[in-house]
């Protein structure tokens, strides 16, 4: 009789957490240029539309990944947004900018 307290004991401990794994299956995952984005916000908010800097938002992503790629190179000298580039690796900046542009 003790032994099975114990097994129901135990089940009931693991139940909260069963049940926390099995609802955070099924949120989907946040794309990576989103989660990228957010280093973005100060200056151009975490959706590319900050105030008082360059609108980002909605921009192809070919064209913001080429702008990211120069500022990377020092193309725009040794700026702010030329630190910010090198921090990421092409394929961050990839996702980065595929996510700016799904932006509106």
């Amino acid at each position: 009789m003790q032994c099975k307290r114990l097994v129901l004991s135990g089940a009931a401990a693991l139940l909260p957490f069963l049940l926390a794994t099995a609802a955070q299956a099924q949120t989907p995952p946040v794309p990576a240029g989103r989660l990228l984005a957010s280093n973005c916000f100060q200056c151009h908010g975490t959706n590319g539309k900050g105030p008082g800097f360059e609108r980002i938002a909605g921009k192809s992503s070919l064209e913001v990944y080429k702008e990211l790629k120069e500022m990377k190179a020092g193309g725009e000298g040794q700026g702010l947004m030329t630190k910010h580039a090198l921090g990421y690796t092409d394929a961050q900046l990839r996702e980065l900018s595929q996510w700016l542009s799904t932006q509106r």
